[in-house]
C-alpha cells in the first residue's frame, strides 16, 4: 500500500472516530427576570396641529352660540370660522377631554400684512 493511501486511510479513521465522540446539546442562558414598573403618568399633549391658513379677507363676524353648563374634566371649544375650499365654514362648539396642568387656546383668526392667519386650539401648559 502507498505512503499516500495509508495516509489517507489513517485520517479518514481517526475522522470518524472523533465523529463518534462529538456530542452537540442545546446550551440555555437562563435570562434575568425583569418587573416592569407601570406608572400612571399624564401623556404630554400631541404637538400642536401645523395649519398655516392664509384667509385674503376677513372672518365672519363671530358665531353665537349658547354655552352648555360645565362639564366636569371636559373644555368648551367655541364655535369658529376655518377656512375651507376659498371660503369661510362655520365649525360648530364641541367637547374636549381637559388635560390636567394645561388650558385650552382656542382656536383663532389674527390679522398681519398679508392676510389673516388661522391658529388652531392648542393645550398650553400652565
Amino acid at each position: 500500500m502507498s505512503s499516500r493511501l495509508a495516509g489517507l486511510l489513517i485520517v479518514s479513521a481517526a475522522a470518524a472516530v472523533a465523529a463518534g465522540c462529538v456530542e452537540e446539546r442545546p446550551v440555555y442562558h437562563p435570562r434575568p427576570v425583569q418587573r416592569e414598573v407601570i406608572v400612571e403618568r399624564q401623556a404630554p399633549p400631541p404637538p400642536p396641529e401645523v395649519v398655516e391658513v392664509i384667509a385674503p379677507q376677513p372672518p365672519p363676524p363671530r358665531i353665537v352660540e349658547v354655552m352648555p353648563p360645565p362639564r366636569p374634566g371636559y373644555v368648551w371649544v367655541h364655535a369658529y370660522w376655518r377656512w375651507e375650499g376659498g371660503r369661510y365654514v362655520a365649525t360648530a362648539g364641541h367637547w374636549r377631554e381637559a388635560r390636567p396642568g394645561y388650558h385650552y387656546v382656542h382656536p383663532h383668526w389674527e390679522q398681519r400684512n398679508d392676510g389673516w392667519h388661522f391658529h388652531v386650539g392648542v393645550w398650553v401648559s400652565g
